[in-house]
Formats: C-alpha cells, structure tokens, sequence
C-alpha cells in the first residue's frame, strides 16, 4: 500500500521571501539576459559608476559561486583581459574565466591564483563574499566582518598602487573600524548601493583604491 507523504507547509515568512524573490524585477531581469543571479546587476551599476573594470584588465573575484560577479566581469575584460575566480564551493565554468576551486587563504590555493595571474598587474580584486546568514545580526555580522578582512589582506598582497578593491560590506559592528583602518592602507574609499541591492539590506559595496 502506497504511503502518502504530506508536503510540509512553508512558514508565512518563507512563503513571503519565496513570492518577493519570484517577483522581483532583478531576479526576472537576470532569468531573462542570462546571469547566474540577481548580484550580477550590483557588479555592472558599481563599474558604470566607477569605469574600474575595462578590457585587457586582469581580475580577480573572490568567493565566486555561484559564478554572476565573474560573468560581469569576464564581459568586461574581454577576450584580452584575465579573469581569475575563487571559491570553496564548486562553480559551473564560464567564457573567459579561469577558475581555482579552494580556500584562497591557503598557501597552495594562493598560489595557483598568482600562477594563473603570470606575472601581470592585478587591476582589480572582488569580493561579493557573504557568511551562510542565520539572522542573528551577533552572530553574522562578525562572520561577514571576517571575510571582509580576509579580502583586504588579499587586496592589500596583490594589488600594485592604483589598483581597486570592490567589497560587499554589511553595516554594523565592526564595519566603522575597518573602514578607519583601511583609510591608513588605501588612498580613497567610496561607499555605493546599488539599486538591486534590497532597500532593507544592510549590504554597503566599498571600492577602494590602493
């Protein structure tokens, strides 16, 4: 006899977030033109703004996967440039991108980014990095505070005088001091939000310039 298994209910906040994100305009608009998600939108009104990444460039893009700042960013570098993308987590490939599965913080994964980049400037470094986010701001907000650190410490190896950082920050504790302490390593930084970044997210993108 066939066992009929009930499908669990979502909660009334699941069923919201899954109607908002069906219906949101950048999730649409990406299904549409063919990104990965919705980010690819924050990345591409970010360079309009700033004209940081061009072609012939060589990028690197931190925590990659799903892979929607590294399709921007491969677009724009062109078939001259080098796009070099990092992640723990498995990411499907795309044209022009070189990507190095592993912890970039690790000697050997490091070095196969440096290896990939050959010798050339480093122009630009990304980070769209984010903590897995449980909703307690005490516990996420230093995991994010982290990340953020641990992309300036890349920034800060790889990038010549000149070169840009582009970081996802979440305001809030933490944020403010290492701000003051990048303003001691870099020689400008401007904060963007994005118009698809959500009105209440506490996400802030930093571009910094070495």
């Amino acid at each position: 006899m066939a066992t009929r298994i009930k499908n669990k209910k979502l909660s009334k906040s699941s069923r919201a977030w899954m109607k908002e994100h069906i219906d949101d305009f950048y999730v649409q608009k990406a299904q549409k033109e063919g990104y990965r998600a919705r980010a690819a939108y924050k990345l591409l009104e970010i360079n309009e703004k700033t004209g940081l990444i061009k072609k012939g460039m060589t990028v690197v893009d931190l925590g990659s996967a799903p892979g929607s700042w590294s399709q921007v960013a491969g677009q724009l570098v062109g078939d001259a440039g080098t796009l070099i993308a990092s992640d723990i987590l498995p990411m499907d490939t795309l044209e022009n991108v070189t990507f190095i599965q592993g912890d970039f913080r690790e000697e050997a994964v490091f070095n196969q980014i440096m290896n990939e980049v050959g010798g050339r400037a480093v122009d630009v470094v990304l980070s769209d990095m984010a903590p897995n986010t449980s909703g307690m701001a005490a516990v996420d907000q230093p995991r994010m505070m982290y990340l953020c650190e641990l992309a300036v410490d890349f920034a800060l190896k790889v990038l010549p005088e000149g070169g840009a950082l582009i970081m996802k920050v979440f305001q809030g504790e933490g944020s403010q001091e290492l701000r003051a302490q990048m303003q001691k390593q870099f020689s400008k930084i401007k904060s963007i939000k994005p118009a698809a970044s959500r009105p209440r997210s506490k996400e802030m993108f930093w571009v910094a310039i070495k």
